[in-house]
C-alpha cells in the first residue's frame, strides 16, 4: 500500500466552494480500482491550502485512475479552484521501528 499526498492550493475566496465540491468528488476517487480511501484536510495556518491523502494499492493504481474517464470527472469537480497546480507525491511503507 502507498499513500498519495497532494498539496492543494486553492484560490483565495473560493475555499468554501472547493470544500463542497471536493467532498462530493471523494466518492469518484474512492470508487477507483486500487483505492482504499481518501480524506481531505484544511491547513490551519493557511486556510486556502488543503491536503488530499489517498491510500492506493500502488503508484500504478493511481496512474490508472489518472488515465481513466473518472479522473476527468474528478478534474471537473476540483481543478477549477486551484490557484496553482497541485503538488502530488507518493509515500511507501511505514518505516520499521
Amino acid at each position: 500500500m502507498i499513500i498519495e499526498h497532494a498539496w492543494l492550493p486553492v484560490t483565495a475566496g473560493r475555499e468554501e466552494e472547493f470544500a463542497t465540491s471536493i467532498r462530493a468528488a471523494l466518492s469518484v476517487i474512492e470508487s477507483a480500482p486500487g483505492c482504499h480511501g481518501a480524506q481531505v484536510r484544511r491547513q490551519i495556518e493557511d486556510p486556502s491550502t488543503f491536503l488530499l491523502i489517498v491510500r492506493w494499492d500502488s503508484v500504478a493504481a493511481h496512474e490508472a485512475f489518472r488515465a481513466s474517464a473518472s479522473f476527468e470527472t474528478w478534474r471537473r469537480q476540483t481543478h477549477p479552484y486551484y490557484a496553482v497546480a497541485p503538488t502530488v507525491t507518493h509515500f511507501g511503507a511505514v518505516l520499521e521501528r
